[in-house]
């Protein structure tokens, strides 16, 4: 991977590696929407991408950018579908347990939380009213536990307890990535059973939520948010060099705009002037897609019942 280029998406970090070994992919394309299929085989080719060993799934619409409302309903009924494949071993009535990472006060961070908000929770109706249903559905909760730097507890220890005492049968987690390519924030969507290292993508790495450390199922879903300035700075002087031709000078100039960005502007991390908007955007696509998936056939009861 080119140096101080950070990706959030294995897709990014395999298009940084294209011969690399160790990898199984596929693509297919579909109405403005593309969705690819990595998986990592060997430990190798996941130390080099910096990409645990499992399956990583990519949904891509480029014009979701122009807001338009058909594709916002293509992407979340292809994630609820990519989703399905992902819980096709989970019981149909299994505890599942969506954990929203991230601050609900920063904009940018926001994802995760606001995306709990709109999931439909439906342990207390299976647990107190089962009857209100026609058959057994799935019992959903939802957690949002913040940031450190907010409550002071690592988001890990809170996930652990609630994990302890409603021993969920898988963990669906929740959260805003960074991405190498400014165009791919709000218009990506990335899922994989890998689980998530809060806080990645804004280079504040906390501990892992996997299955490792909770001994159940961890599967994680992220849009891109932001983007570094110093990923923005090396890719521009990329498509200079492919345009001039002028590949001599690229690594000094590479250098050159690394240590003018960090002793001028520090780990500068970049987000839209809209992101407000894409954070309600995008939590919307992906709370529709997530509820989708987990309920299935029973989706329209469910909505009725918590709406």
């Amino acid at each position: 991977m080119q140096k101080n280029i950070y990706t959030d998406l294995a897709m990014e970090a395999r298009e940084l590696n294209p011969a690399l070994k160790g990898i199984e992919e596929e693509k297919e394309e579909s109405q403005g929407l593309t969705v690819s299929r990595i998986r990592v085989t060997t430990q190798v080719a996941a130390e080099k991408l910096g990409k645990a060993m499992g399956q990583y799934i990519t949904l891509d619409a480029p014009e979701l950018v122009d807001r338009p409302l058909d594709l916002f309903e293509s992407v979340s009924k292809s994630l609820a579908k990519e989703l399905e494949l992902l819980l096709k071993d989970l019981a149909l009535d299994a505890t599942v347990l969506v954990v929203g990472l991230g601050n609900r006060a920063i904009t940018s961070d926001s994802l995760g939380p606001r995306v709990v908000e709109q999931v439909y929770v439906t342990r207390h109706v299976t647990e107190y009213l089962p009857n209100a249903l026609s058959r057994p559905i799935r019992s959903v909760c939802a957690v949002a536990p913040g940031v450190l730097g907010v409550t002071g507890i690592e988001t890990m220890e809170i996930v652990q307890g609630v994990v302890e005492r409603l021993h969920p049968d898988l963990i669906l987690a929740v959260d805003a990535l960074a991405s190498r390519r400014a165009a791919r924030i709000s218009t990506t969507v990335q899922m994989t059973d890998t689980g998530i290292q809060p806080g990645s993508g804004v280079g504040n790495t906390r501990k892992g939520l996997n299955q490792a450390t909770f001994g159940v199922p961890v599967l994680a879903i992220g849009v891109p948010m932001v983007v570094y300035a110093t990923t923005i700075s090396q890719d521009t002087i990329s498509l200079i060099a492919d345009e001039t031709g002028l590949h001599q000078d690229e690594e000094k100039l590479r250098n050159l705009a690394e240590k003018v960005i960090e002793e001028h502007l520090g780990s500068m991390i970049v987000t839209p002037k809209d992101v407000d908007q894409i954070a309600i955007d995008m939590s919307r696509v992906l709370a529709d897609g997530i509820n989708m998936a987990l309920f299935g056939a029973d989706y329209d009861e469910v909505r009725m019942l918590v709406s």
